[in-house]
C-alpha cells in the first residue's frame, strides 16, 4: 500500500512512519519544511512531498496514488488550535476525496460523557473526528486516552509531576479514572486499521488493560521508576485553570500545552467499548522479524512505563535513536520529539583546542583514572571516592586493570567503561553512590595543521527531587574539577 502520513515530524507520526516502511508499505509524508525531515532514521526510505494543510492547492500531489492517509496533524500549543484543526480536517478530507485515497485514519481524543461540557481539547478532537468521518472516505478514528511513551505530552507530565514532587497537593480530578495505553499499542492498532473492510466508517476506544486513577497512575511510575512512595493529597478547591500553571511550575511542559490537556483531565477517559478486538486481537502470534520474538500483547500501565524509561537512562544521549525502530523502542525519545521531553538530563560540556594531533590526545584520554589521576583537583576526587564508600559505595579504591589500555566492560577506579571507539570516544558509567544515573564520556577530533579537539561531556540523569538536588550541589564544583579536567588532558596531551 502507499500510505500518507502527516505530522510525520511528530510524536506519532515520527513513529509511525518506519514501521509502516519496515511492514513493506510505501510511505510519502506530507510536511511544511522536508529539511525537517532530512536527519530522521529512515530518511531517503519514505517520499517527502512539501505542503501546507492550511492552504488545499498544496495537498494534490502528496495525495496522488495514496491508498491510506493518516491524519496526524495536532495544533494544540497554538492559541486558536480549534480553527486551525478545523480547517485543516476539512482541506485533508476534500483532498483524500478527490484523489480516490481507500481510507483515512485518525488518531482522536476519548469522547467525554454527553450530559458534560468537554473541554476545549477533547472537543476539537471530537470536530475534526465527525469531520474525516462524514468525509465519504471510509475513516477509521482511534480514541486514544492518556498514551505512555517518551515524548507524549501526557506522559512527559506525568513523569515530571511525580519525579520532582515527593509531596504532592493536587487537584480532585487526579481521583478520575483513565486507561492509558503504550504507545507501541497504538501504533500496532494504526498499522492494523489501514486494512479494515472497506465498509467500516466509525470510531474505536482504545486503551491498555488497566484501569486506573491519575493518582494510582502517579504511585505506580514512581515504583517503576525506583522512587520512594509519593505522598498525594488531593485539594477539592484546585480549579483546572490553576491546575494548569500549577502543572507549568513544576513541568517544563509549555503552558499552551498543559492549560488543554489538564483541561482534559476533568473528564474520566477509558474505553467504553473494545470492537477493535473483532478486527486487531488483543495478542497477536510473533511475526518472526526479531530473535526470540514475543506476540505482541497488549501492554498494562508498568511495562508501557518500563519500556518509556528503559533507553532514556542511557548514556549515548547523542545517538540514542538510531536504532529506534523496533517495536519496543517506540516508547523512547526521537530527535523529533520536543526538547522538553525525554525526562531531566543535566549534562556539562567542555571543548579544548589541542596543540597535539588526535592520537597523543587519545593516549591520555585512555589514560585516566588509576594512578594517572584524573587531572584537576586530587584532593577533591579523593575526598568524594571516600564519601562515596562511607555510603556502601566502591570509591576509588578499584583503580584501573592496566595502566594505558582499557577494555568495554572493566572496571575504573568509581566508573565502568561502557563503551570505547579507538581514537575517537571513552564513555564511562558511574558506579558511586548518586540519587540517579551518570556518565563522562571523553572523545579526540582531529583538527587542522596537526592539532585536535577535545571534548568532554559530564551527564547526569536525576531520579526525583534528591537527584535534582544533589545536581545542584555540585554543580558550584563543576567549573572547578571539570574545567580543570579539560585543560590538564589538553596540557598533558600537548607535551
Amino acid at each position: 500500500m502507499r500510505c500518507l502520513v502527516t505530522g510525520a515530524t511528530g510524536y506519532i507520526g515520527g513513529r509511525l512512519t518506519p514501521r509502516l516502511l519496515d511492514a513493506g508499505h510505501s510511505v510519502v509524508c506530507l510536511s511544511r519544511s522536508a529539511a525537517r525531515l532530512r536527519d530522521v532514521p529512515w530518511a531517503g526510505r519514505a517520499e517527502v512531498v512539501e505542503g501546507d494543510l492550511s492552504d488545499p492547492t498544496t495537498l494534490p500531489a502528496a495525495f496522488e496514488g495514496v491508498d491510506v492517509a493518516y491524519f496526524l496533524m495536532h495544533s494544540l500549543g497554538h492559541p486558536d488550535f480549534e480553527r486551525i484543526d478545523r480547517e485543516a480536517a476539512h482541506n485533508f478530507a476534500t483532498a483524500a476525496k478527490a484523489a480516490g485515497v481507500s481510507r483515512i485514519v485518525y488518531l482522536g481524543g476519548p469522547e467525554p460523557p454527553p450530559d458534560e461540557h468537554p473541554s476545549a481539547h477533547l472537543r476539537s478532537r471530537a470536530e475534526v473526528a465527525k469531520i474525516l468521518l462524514d468525509s465519504g472516505v471510509p475513516t477509521a478514528v482511534l480514541r486514544a486516552p492518556v498514551i505512555i511513551g517518551s515524548g507524549s505530552a501526557s506522559f512527559e507530565m506525568l513523569r515530571y509531576l511525580t519525579e520532582r514532587l515527593p509531596i504532592m497537593i493536587t487537584p480532585r480530578w487526579v481521583r478520575n479514572r483513565i486507561q492509558p495505553i503504550a504507545v507501541r499499542d497504538v501504533l500496532r492498532y494504526l498499522i492494523g486499521v489501514a486494512t479494515l473492510p472497506a465498509e467500516v466508517n466509525r470510531g474505536f476506544d482504545i486503551g491498555g488493560r488497566d484501569v486506573l486513577t491519575y493518582l494510582e497512575m502517579m504511585r505506580r511510575y514512581a515504583r517503576v521508576a525506583g522512587l520512594r512512595r509519593r505522598i498525594i493529597l488531593p485539594l477539592r478547591p484546585l480549579s483546572p485553570w490553576l491546575s494548569a500553571h500549577w502543572v507549568g511550575a513544576v513541568t517544563p511542559v509549555p503552558n499552551a500545552i498543559a492549560r488543554p490537556l489538564v483541561g482534559s483531565l476533568i473528564h474520566e477517559a477509558f474505553a467504553h467499548e473494545h470492537d477493535i478486538a473483532e478486527y486487531i486481537p488483543d495478542e497477536e502470534p510473533a511475526r518472526g522479524g526479531e530473535p526470540n520474538e514475543e506476540p505482541a500483547s497488549l501492554l498494562g500501565f508498568d511495562e508501557a512505563v518500563r519500556l518509556a524509561l528503559g533507553k532514556v537512562r542511557a548514556a549515548n544521549v547523542e545517538t540514542r535513536w538510531s536504532n529506534a525502530v523496533g517495536r519496543d523502542a517506540a516508547a523512547e525519545p526521537l530527535p523529533s520529539d520536543p526538547d522538553w521531553s525525554g525526562g531531566s538530563i543535566d549534562v556539562d560540556e567542555r571543548t579544548r583546542e589541542v596543540a597535539a594531533p588526535a592520537p597523543a590526545l587519545w593516549r591520555v584520554i585512555e589514560g585516566v583514572g588509576g594512578e594517572n589521576g584524573w587531572y584537576s583537583f586530587p584532593l577533591a576526587w579523593s575526598v568524594r571516592g571516600w564519601l562515596d564508600r562511607l555510603v556502601g559505595g566502591v570509591g576509588l579504591r578499584r583503580g584501573r586493570r592496566d595502566r594505558n589500555h582499557l577494555l568495554v566492560g572493566e572496571a575504573l577506579d568509581w566508573w565502568r567503561v561502557e563503551e570505547i571507539k579507538p581514537g575517537e570516544l571513552l564513555r564511562l558509567r558511574a558506579e558511586m553512590r548518586v540519587p540517579g544515573r551518570a556518565w563522562l564520556e571523553m572523545s579526540a577530533e582531529p583538527g587542522p595543521d596537526g592539532t585536535s579537539l577535545y571534548r568532554q561531556r559530564a551527564i547526569f540523569v536525576p531520579r526525583g527531587l534528591a537527584g535534582h538536588a544533589y545536581w545542584a550541589s555540585v554543580l558550584p564544583f563543576h567549573g572547578m574539577i571539570f574545567s580543570g579536567m579539560a585543560r590538564n588532558i589538553a596540557s598533558q596531551a600537548s607535551r
